[in-house]
């Protein structure tokens, strides 16, 4: 490759000594435009028809958006069918507006104002480049050249609106330079500003002036200095609401779109998931959310994330990637374990504190609030620590394992990682807690019991045990009181061989698996040699749980000894 200074033109920023937009805030959401049905569209490999057209717009209408570009109807015969079809079979909502895009050139602007016919409400937008590479590699003019382009198109515009007005159509209009990002300023100020009159605009009846980044040249900051720039610069300012249409050329469409906003911009014009032209138009999701988070109604339901991804999946055959933001199969996955640990004690802080907001640790947003689950949050590979298997068996399977646990059971599944390579399952961290613990139950096995309680004159209670166990071949009898059902038990058996064994701690609650309800016991006990060891019983006997529990921990240590 060349040196980069010896063949590219580096983006000359404005000069502003001052600027007011990195002191502001965004406290309220733009007016929100989807191109997706324009934009989006030309920009697929096999281009929407018109039943996968009209499912998309039913989706953007029910997320919420109230100004949708349904596409290019001078372009081509599809364009022009589907708008006819939007309106003409009384598709198009009272509170929506649809837009329509046209270039400005004279028989492109008749056909569409055609096609527009019987519409309610419609934004008609028309463009021409104006960039300094435009204006010298395509259209070989000058600033002069392009604004009598802009302003011609925009009399014949007012020319054509006035019968469809007449006939109770509500018009607005809206008009680009296109490549804004690459014009001299004060050429787009003088340019918007000629449009503006042409176009008789008002405080009252504004026109829209759209400002795209169509191939993003330069970093957001300097975008934002181009809009504040121009705001200050535009004489007929109150007659215009200015909107933004950024693409993602540097991968910064989001950024700009922000800061643009705090430049001035009130409107933006976006897709779902950034589909469009090279690498994407913003996304206009990751705006919403992004405001969402920081307190800020977007104005936008997203509270069903995945419906729309499938939507938008199904009419694109584009496929969303496992990072995109809020929607990606992975945004809500923790694989590292000190975020996993972090996530499980912000789910525990807010349950037990009962804050209002929400406190998560690596969770920007509560996945519940786009419809989506807590199972998949913390996945479990080689990386993962000791809280993530224990998240896992919690929220994907009800068992909420004693944080003593945590540690030995983490160990389990992490050597179970290692050997397989690769990322297990929750239904496999299921199965190896079942295998090590719940299905621990050789070589001592309870075959039957009883239990007798009374209370003294002073009335504490004392409980008497009574059972047989197995070990391998051999059946014995075994015997003990104590102040409960597990004391009792333990005491019955210390003496039988199991008398290296002492009593740590003891946890317990239910668990529903369908309709059916039993009590899990989990056991902490100790050996002679200080190791300690844990076992699990489950039973629908709520004195049976913990004796299964105290033999499973037993027989896991007899049988590790054994190896």
């Amino acid at each position: 490759m060349k040196p980069a200074q010896e063949k590219y033109i580096p983006f000359v920023p404005l000069k502003m000594e001052k600027r007011a937009w990195p002191e502001k805030q965004l406290t309220a959401p733009p007016i929100w435009c989807s191109v997706d049905l324009r934009d989006g569209n030309q920009a697929l490999i096999d281009p929407m028809n018109v039943e996968e057209k009209l499912e998309l717009f039913h989706t953007l209408v029910d997320i919420g958006v109230k100004e949708i570009e349904v596409g290019f109807p001078s372009a081509s015969e599809t364009e022009y069918e589907f708008l006819r079809a939007l309106i003409d079979g009384n598709h198009i909502p009272d509170d929506v507006t649809i837009q329509v895009l046209v270039q400005a050139r004279e028989h492109l602007i008749r056909k569409t104002f055609e096609a527009i016919d019987g519409a309610r409400h419609v934004i008609f937008h028309f463009y021409n480049s104006t960039s300094t590479l435009q204006r010298k590699v395509v259209f070989h003019t000058d600033v002069e050249g392009v604004k009598k382009i802009a302003v011609d198109a925009a009399h014949l515009i007012r020319e054509l609106s006035q019968p469809a007005i007449d006939a109770g159509m509500d018009l607005r209009y809206e008009y680009s330079p296109e490549s804004f990002m690459g014009t001299e300023m004060d050429a787009a100020v003088e340019i918007c500003q000629a449009v503006i009159e042409a176009l008789h605009a008002t405080p009252e009846h504004k026109v829209i002036l759209n400002l795209p980044t169509t191939v993003e040249n330069c970093m957001p900051n300097y975008f934002a200095d181009e809009i504040e720039y121009f705001i200050s610069k535009l004489p007929s300012r109150e007659s215009a609401i200015i909107s933004l249409h950024p693409h993602n050329d540097r991968g910064e469409g989001v950024a700009t779109a922000e800061l643009g906003q705090l430049a001035g911009a009130e409107r933006v014009e976006a897709t779902l998931f950034g589909n469009g032209e090279r690498t994407g138009n913003v996304d206009m999701v990751t705006l919403a959310l992004n405001l969402y988070t920081q307190g800020v109604d977007p104005g936008l339901d997203f509270s069903n994330i995945n419906k729309i991804r499938d939507v938008y999946e199904k009419v694109t055959k584009m496929k969303i990637g496992e990072r995109q933001p809020y929607v990606g199969e992975l945004v809500f996955t923790a694989f590292s374990g000190s975020h996993q640990d972090a996530i499980n004690k912000g789910v525990r802080y807010m349950e037990e504190s009962g804050t209002e907001y929400w406190e998560v640790p690596y969770l920007p947003i509560d996945p519940a609030d786009v419809g989506r689950q807590y199972e998949p949050i913390i996945r479990i590979n080689s990386q993962s620590g000791k809280g993530g298997a224990a998240f896992v068996m919690q929220h994907s399977f009800g068992f909420d394992l004693p944080k003593a646990m945590h540690p030995e059971f983490g160990h389990i599944v992490q050597v179970e990682t290692d050997r397989v390579g690769k990322e297990l399952k929750p239904e496999a961290i299921y199965d190896l807690f079942k295998t090590h613990y719940i299905d621990a139950a050789k070589p001592y096995e309870l075959v039957r019991h009883s239990f007798a309680e009374f209370t003294d004159e002073e009335g504490h209670s004392h409980v008497t045990f009574a059972g047989t166990l197995r070990h391998t071949d051999t059946v014995f009898q075994v015997q003990g009181s104590g102040n409960g059902p597990i004391d009792a038990f333990f005491n019955a058996i210390h003496g039988q061989k199991m008398d290296r064994f002492t009593f740590i701690d003891y946890s317990e609650h239910a668990i529903k698996q369908g309709s059916d309800s039993q009590a899990v016991s989990y056991i902490h006990l100790q050996d002679q040699n200080g190791r300690d060891w844990f076992g699990v019983g489950m039973s629908h006997n709520i004195n049976l749980a913990p004796l299964k529990g105290i033999l499973s921990a037993i027989n896991r240590a007899v049988n590790h000894d054994a190896e």
